[in-house]
């Protein structure tokens, strides 16, 4: 059963489709997702204002239902980066 990635600080739905595409669908496979593998599937996506660097981080806390976990993280991130 997918998961809706949009919970996710950064990721809007088409963000989400290009994800999907590459067979992420779930907080349990980003996750799990190295970075480098976000990059090329970014980049080759054409995506340049992405910015995925705390997205496994943060589907982690979702994968948990750690809700309030992931609010807190939010509240410090902009566009799914660190400030």
């Amino acid at each position: 059963v997918p998961d809706d990635l949009t919970e996710i600080e950064g990721i809007g739905p088409k963000t989400r489709q290009v994800l999907a595409e590459a067979g992420i669908v779930t907080f349990a496979q980003l996750a799990a997702t190295e970075m480098t593998e976000l990059d090329r599937i970014l980049e080759e996506a054409g995506f340049r204002l992405a910015f995925p660097e705390t997205w496994p981080e943060q589907a982690a806390y979702a994968e948990r239902g750690d809700w309030s976990g992931l609010e807190a993280l939010q509240e410090r991130l902009d566009r799914g980066r660190r400030v």
